[in-house]
């Protein structure tokens, strides 16, 4: 299998699935269009963080997802509003996304 080569132009966007947990039920996988950041850029949004509202947050991160709901500031607020823990799963899989971090099973 040949191996991926690297280019330092990178694409303004990438894709990746999250798991929104569901009360009572199991995670919802939802694929997201996150935003892609330089490193300077990373630093300075975790910076920003503190104290940031959820749906400000995921607003600066995402573009798009794949739910049949338009994406938006209204959809973005409903999310994070009837699932709990979405904003932070969201942030979490971003995050790991653009530092390369894996989680370990």
């Amino acid at each position: 299998m040949a191996k991926a080569k690297l280019s330092l132009a990178i694409a303004a966007t990438f894709k990746a699935n999250v798991s929104i947990p569901v009360a009572g039920g199991k995670a919802a996988d939802v694929e997201f269009i996150f935003k892609h950041r330089t490193r300077d850029d990373f630093k300075e949004f975790v910076d920003g963080l503190h104290g940031a509202e959820d749906v400000d947050a995921l607003m600066d991160i995402a573009s798009g997802w794949d739910l049949d709901e338009p994406f938006g500031k209204e959809s973005i607020e409903k999310l994070v509003q009837r699932y709990m823990g979405s904003a932070q799963a969201v942030l979490d899989v971003y995050i790991r996304e653009l530092t390369g971090a894996r989680a370990k099973n």
